[in-house]
């Protein structure tokens, strides 16, 4: 391990989130590398396997305050990170498929129990606008923190959660690289937990 990856996985283990997106950037390569193995042909067709290196990414982010890794490998945690993912890709795509083929969900918003808060209150922030008088304390929350993000920010975290698009056609739409679009995806979502606080469940 580099002296530079040795400093980011020490700050990473402190829970520092900017070194989190940090290492993500450093081990992108790597990680994709090892979605791309585990991807069967069926998901192929469904994804791209950047897409779920974006999701493992949020995944991460919102995770970190409540994972010790003190003894653990960052990027081995990465991959376990990854592997759920890809069991949670399949479940979304063909168990529900089988159920009602016309209700398949957008990635990253699905209603699946293991979707972390932060994500499934931005949805139901951002397609429920209407109601904001007989929203919870949370969704308040969530919503004010919201309005501290850049207008770029929210547009892609609308077009990637409400809308279900992928990271290449948000890219498209504003103007962006691919890889920038999902670093942008990547830490607005840490700059929210980050404005949440760690006491937000």
């Amino acid at each position: 391990m580099s002296d530079e990856e040795s400093q980011l996985v020490a700050r990473l283990r402190q829970g520092d989130t900017n070194a989190l997106v940090e290492f993500l950037t450093f081990r992108n390569r790597h990680l994709l590398a090892f979605i791309e193995r585990q991807l069967g042909p069926a998901l192929r067709r469904k994804l791209e396997p950047e897409d779920i290196l974006q999701e493992v990414s949020i995944e991460a982010v919102r995770s970190l305050s409540s994972i010790d890794l003190t003894e653990r490998d960052p990027f081995s945690w990465l991959c376990q990170v990854a592997e759920r993912r890809i069991i949670d890709a399949h479940r979304r795509f063909f168990e529900a498929q089988k159920r009602d083929a016309g209700r398949e969900a957008s990635l990253g918003a699905s209603g699946d129990s293991k979707q972390a808060a932060i994500v499934d209150l931005l949805v139901a922030s951002m397609t429920t606008a209407s109601q904001a008088f007989s929203r919870n304390l949370r969704e308040v929350k969530l919503l004010e923190a919201l309005q501290k993000l850049p207008e770029d920010q929210r547009n892609a975290l609308r077009l990637r959660y409400v809308e279900g698009l992928p990271s290449k056609e948000i890219a498209e739409r504003l103007g962006k690289s691919d890889g920038a679009i999902r670093v942008m995806l990547t830490r607005s979502l840490g700059k929210l937990q980050e404005l949440l606080g760690p006491d937000f469940q």
